[in-house]
């Protein structure tokens, strides 16, 4: 069974991602600002990744299997209104944080005794699909795209990178957009299968990733978006 750390872990995706891996006997160390809600069988370490602190050392240092970076912001606002710092708070959080949290691990993924180790990052449709309102968002997830792709080609082939890239999930991060029967309606409504995400549909397609039967899969960007991406109904 391998070791992972899944940062942010504590909540939504990460979460999901953690009890699956739990679940099927792994080892999982969780990153994440809260510790209210600890998950039986996890080691947790507190750390916030807004903001510019060392990470914490014990829990990371290996060997490890794989790593997956779940931070991140749902920043809408029409260009009008889309500040500087804005744009700067989400490149922190969502491209700089995953690059110092790899860094931190990086030791511990070259020691692995698996063929190679994996690492998972999540970008967002709107990297890829031009969508209103969301400059800060795609910005910052259109450059850790660009990130994975640069790594897959450094690490190879001691360690694997990739991203997925998901339409609207339902988690707690998104809930405002669920906050009435209308809305979810409307919001099922765009998508060719009929319906938003699950935390489990995106943990389901991120842990596949970041386990070796996926071995010969490195730099890819993988759409688990209900088919928005390339689909019109």
């Amino acid at each position: 069974m391998g070791q992972y750390v899944i940062a942010g872990g504590s909540r939504g995706i990460g979460r999901a991602m953690s009890e699956k891996l739990l679940a099927e006997g792994h080892s999982v160390t969780i990153l994440s600002r809260e510790m209210t809600d600890p998950l039986d069988g996890a080691e947790h370490l507190q750390y916030d990744f807004s903001l510019d602190a060392a990470l914490p050392n014990g829990g990371l240092e290996g060997p490890l299997d794989g790593i997956a970076y779940c931070p991140g912001s749902i920043d809408l606002a029409p260009i009008h209104r889309v500040t500087a710092e804005a744009v700067r708070q989400s490149f922190e959080l969502n491209c700089v944080g995953a690059i110092r949290f790899i860094q931190a691990c990086l030791p511990g993924l070259k020691a692995t005794e698996q063929a190679n180790a994996s690492i998972v990052l999540f970008s967002t449709i709107a990297a890829a699909r031009g969508l209103a309102m969301h400059t800060a968002i795609a910005a910052s997830k259109g450059a850790l795209e660009a990130v994975a792709r640069t790594l897959a080609a450094e690490l190879a082939p001691k360690i694997r990178v990739n991203c997925i890239a998901p339409a609207l999930t339902e988690t707690d991060l998104s809930a405002r957009f669920f906050s009435t029967d209308a809305k979810r309606e409307a919001m099922n409504a765009m998508y060719p299968l009929g319906r938003t995400g699950t935390a489990a549909d995106i943990a389901e397609a991120a842990t596949m990733l970041l386990l070796p039967t996926s071995g010969w899969i490195t730099g890819q960007t993988l759409g688990v978006d209900g088919g928005m991406s390339r689909v019109q109904k």
